[in-house]
This record gives structure tokens, C-alpha cells and sequence, in this order.
């Protein structure tokens, strides 16, 4: 495992279907991160809510990132049967030195579900290619 810090993002207001906007805690979205937020997580991770990732066509959707790695969006999780399956992909995501899970090692709906894959921020990127 690395020591650098992995956080999951999960986008709160993510609705499938025909969920009703009110009240926003009912949403999907908001289920998977309560669902998260319930399990007991490696300290190196950190489930942050975030208000939209702009993704409405693929709810519910997740990402993860962290320092210096490739960050990915993953789309079309059920909130109430995905946690397990999001945190063995995250500790995947982790355990690569770069953030990039073998294709072979991914859950299959980590494989189906990704959405984007955006590299790290410029300093990282610069010192790689060098």
C-alpha cells in the first residue's frame, strides 16, 4: 500500500431515474456516499461528498484521485449494492504507483462503468516525461 492519501469522490445529487430533487439526502447519490461513509475504510482513503461531477447521463457516479496519480470517473453504480465493490477498486487504485489499474485486475463494473480518466496535475505529469 502507498502512503499517499487516496480519497473517493462521490457525487451526492446523482438521482437515477425518476427520483424526486427533494429532499437531496433521499437522491442515489447520497445513498452510495452514506453507504461508503458506513464501511470501515484503511485510513489511507478519504470519502469526500461532492455536489456534482457532472455526469447525469451515467448516475450514480464516483472518482477517485490522489497526488501525483491519473484520476478516474466511474458511472452506473446502484447505491445500495456498490460499496464493496467501489472500496476493492479503490484499493486497487491505490496500490498502483500511478493510479492506473491493470484492465485485468478491475471489478467489472469498475470496467463498464469508467467514465474518464484525466492525467495528474502538471508537476507530476512534467517529472514523468522527463
Amino acid at each position: 500500500m502507498t502512503s499517499v492519501r487516496t480519497t473517493i469522490h462521490v457525487c451526492t445529487t446523482c438521482r437515477l431515474g425518476d427520483e424526486p430533487l427533494e429532499p437531496k439526502e433521499a437522491r442515489s447519490g447520497a445513498r452510495l456516499y452514506r453507504e461508503l461513509s458506513q464501511r470501515r475504510v484503511h485510513e489511507g482513503f478519504e470519502i469526500i461528498p461532492v455536489e456534482c461531477l457532472s455526469v447525469c447521463k451515467r448516475p450514480v457516479t464516483i472518482g477517485f484521485s490522489a497526488p501525483g496519480k491519473w484520476s478516474y470517473i466511474y458511472g452506473d453504480f446502484p447505491p445500495e449494492r456498490s460499496a464493496e465493490t467501489i472500496l476493492a477498486a479503490a484499493q486497487l487504485y491505490a496500490d498502483a504507483p500511478d493510479g492506473l489499474i491493470p484492465w485485468r485486475e478491475r471489478p467489472d463494473a469498475i470496467k463498464r462503468g469508467v467514465v474518464a480518466r484525466v492525467p495528474p496535475a502538471l508537476p507530476y505529469a512534467r517529472e514523468a516525461a522527463e
